[in-house]
């Protein structure tokens, strides 16, 4: 199994971290712990447990070819706030279009956080372009950086930056010729912090996913937010039919339903805080967005593997050594996290109490 890629920076090695594993490998999980598929608790991503109700498909969504002339694109930008449906392109999941992009990008030095969403160094490097660590803290970015991409909140650290910082960003590399790329794909929660309404800005780039908020990843749906001739070009990489007609008619139908959207935010919400007061009080400080919790806990690589052997699966960033925690689906889920939790901390930190207050890097 491959855990990671490492690209060249100059004359130094940059780890683009678990550049192939990702969460919801579950089958791998029973395998490498011998436990049945069917008996695992899966934390291991951010999808939101609680997923949109999928209306019945017409029997004319797989019978007939997806209508590129539909209003799909249209309905995207009224939920994203984009400029018009002009400046959206329905792509077959972000992955997608992250996987084509760099190549319609010039060659030039990229600024990619060491520890963010894994495939897009890999990508980037892939189209022969100079993959460089971005230090979010930057106000002015090195003159050398050509493109920067951004997971905002960033996936798995839940770190935020500000829209300020980015249109700061984006108008410096604007200026050079460049491109701001903006990965969204857990912004569904916070939808004043989005970008989107910005990008009819040449040179702004922005991803967003229906997968993890609507908890719809299996419909394999994303939508690239640009200006119209980069969208133009994406669509010709891309080629036709790129999302199936049954997995429009769902996402529609979740983009529309806006009372459903209002309550299920503040859901998360309240389960978030769950979540991480339910880490806090096993002495695990954590940064958090409402659908997962991380922790770089100097103990969390051996919570993950003692949480595995009690069949509870978390996504574990190897050479990072840190861990995220997605959101459990009902009470006796939550009974079930909170009980392995306790006797997993016994196992690797016996000496202390396991209601012990630990503390370390990251902020309360």
């Amino acid at each position: 199994m491959v855990d990671s890629v490492n690209v060249q920076v100059g004359g130094e090695t940059f780890a683009a971290i678990d550049a192939v594993v990702h969460g919801g490998n579950l089958h791998e999980a029973a395998r490498r712990y011998d436990i049945p598929y069917t008996e695992w608790l899966d934390l291991s991503t951010g999808i939101n447990p609680h997923g949109y109700p999928v209306p019945p498909v017409p029997a004319d969504a797989w019978r007939r070819l997806p209508d590129e002339g539909d209003d799909f694109a249209a309905y995207a930008a009224r939920y994203y706030g984009a400029p018009d449906a002009a400046h959206v392109l329905p792509v077959a999941g972000s992955q997608a279009a992250i996987r084509a992009l760099p190549a319609l990008l010039p060659r030039a030095c990229v600024g990619i956080a060491p520890l963010t969403y894994s495939e897009y160094a890999p990508a980037f490097a892939r189209s022969g372009h100079e993959v460089m660590p971005l230090d979010v803290a930057w106000e002015t970015l090195p003159e050398a950086l050509m493109h920067v991409v951004v997971v905002n909140p960033n996936n798995p650290t839940a770190a935020h930056l500000s829209t300020a910082r980015l249109l700061h960003w984006h108008a410096q590399l604007s200026a050079r010729g460049g491109t701001l790329l903006v990965d969204e794909a857990f912004a569904d929660t916070m939808p004043a912090a989005s970008l989107a309404a910005s990008t009819h800005r040449d040179g702004l780039i922005v991803l967003r996913s229906p997968g993890k908020f609507f908890g719809l990843a299996g419909v394999r749906a994303g939508f690239v937010l640009g200006v119209p001739a980069l969208l133009q070009r994406l669509r010709g990489a891309l080629g036709a039919w790129t999302v199936s007609g049954p997995a429009r008619h769902v996402v529609k139908a979740a983009f529309a339903d806006e009372a459903w959207q209002r309550d299920m935010r503040t859901r998360l919400g309240a389960e978030s805080a769950r979540l991480t007061g339910l880490l806090h009080a096993q002495g695990f400080n954590t940064r958090s967005t409402p659908l997962f919790a991380w922790t770089d806990d100097p103990r969390a690589a051996a919570l993950h593997a003692a949480l595995a052997r009690r069949g509870v699966w978390t996504r574990l960033f190897t050479l990072s050594g840190s861990v995220r925690f997605g959101l459990p689906a009902s009470e006796a889920e939550w009974a079930r996290f909170e009980e392995s939790m306790r006797e997993a901390v016994r196992e690797i930190d016996p000496n202390e109490r396991a209601d012990s207050k630990k503390t370390n890097s990251l902020p309360q």
